[in-house]
């Protein structure tokens, strides 16, 4: 296949360079909103604030993008609600927060309750399983925006924890172990290119794609004082990793087998590996930096992938033969 055959996230209409544009550009309007209560808020996985008696807040927002397309397209909607407090709880724990409460906002055409049921029912659960309560949300019909059939939902997550154990990335330092949890999957990011790579009568791999982000509140609650820096690999895949820390480089020495889903779209693609993991999760879902790696493999069934180096913000891959630099 030659170069030119090969299919992109931003040929499937998604641009990260414009998304990371948009970012800087509203910055300085966001951060002219800050009081002194802020303790940090655009760029990390979330925000803080300062809550009174040496409490922190770490609140997030988000949706399951394009994924919604496919549970619609197949008429199945008990799952997309897990990845919509997945997206964002899994955000919070990255700071050491304990989730404390949730919301979520549901858009569609006309109220359908064969539809909705679900769905909150998939959100009602996952919130369970974070130990978070749904304590309200919005339901709003707006047939001028929708199709028949189509909606869209948005979660916000809520956690906190004592001032002294934030997890901000200051504690990480060279030579940190870097360990990886599996993903179950594609979980929500990249699904605008997936849904260009799998046909409409793949059922089966639809279903796989469908799969729900895995929830990772119950892996790392117990290792927080151990972490140094955590990462929730989303949209941008490794990228994410020097959200902990720009001061460092993210050296990855080991890459595990993703699973088989994941090698359906590098075939598909054409994109190298560069591409793809800086697409998707690739089988890795969470990554943290710690100097007790011994300690939290025991603990959670991590995989040590690599180590924290001297350098820059730069994630450097070295595994056999995969070789390259984000």
């Amino acid at each position: 296949m030659t170069q030119a055959q090969k299919i992109s996230y931003k040929d499937a209409g998604v641009d990260l360079e414009v998304a990371d544009a948009l970012v800087e550009k509203i910055k300085a309007r966001v951060q002219s909103t800050y009081g002194e209560n802020v303790v940090s808020g655009v760029g990390g996985f979330a925000a803080l604030y300062k809550s009174g008696g040496g409490k922190i807040l770490a609140a997030g927002t988000d949706g399951v993008g394009t994924k919604v397309k496919l549970a619609q397209g197949l008429n199945k909607h008990d799952t997309i609600g897990i990845d919509l407090v997945a997206m964002c709880a899994n955000d919070i724990i990255c700071t050491g927060a304990t989730p404390l409460f949730f919301l979520d906002y549901l858009a569609m055409a006309k109220i359908d309750l064969a539809v909705l049921d679900p769905i909150v029912a998939g959100i009602a659960a996952a919130c369970k399983d974070c130990g978070m309560a749904l304590i309200g949300g919005e339901t709003a019909e707006m047939p001028d925006v929708y199709k028949a059939g189509e909606y869209d939902l948005a979660g916000f997550a809520v956690g906190e924890m004592d001032a002294a154990d934030v997890i901000d990335g200051a504690r990480v330092r060279e030579g940190d172990a870097l360990l990886a949890l599996p993903s179950s999957g594609i979980h929500s990011n990249g699904f605008s290119l997936v849904r260009k790579l799998i046909r409409a009568g793949e059922k089966d791999l639809l279903l796989e794609a469908l799969s729900p982000t895995r929830l990772y509140w119950q892996s790392v609650k117990d290792i927080r004082p151990l972490a140094h820096g955590m990462a929730h690999i989303t949209g941008g895949g490794l990228g994410n990793i020097p959200r902990m820390n720009g001061a460092f480089d993210y050296v990855i020495d080991h890459l595990p087998e993703p699973p088989a889903i994941f090698g359906v779209l590098a075939e598909r693609s054409h994109l190298d590996a560069k591409d793809l993991y800086e697409t998707f999760n690739m089988g890795l879902g969470f990554v943290i930096a710690t100097d007790k790696p011994d300690d939290v493999i025991k603990k959670t069934g991590a995989v040590k992938i690599g180590h924290v180096a001297a350098g820059g913000g730069k994630v450097r891959v070295a595994a056999g033969k995969i070789n390259f630099i984000i």
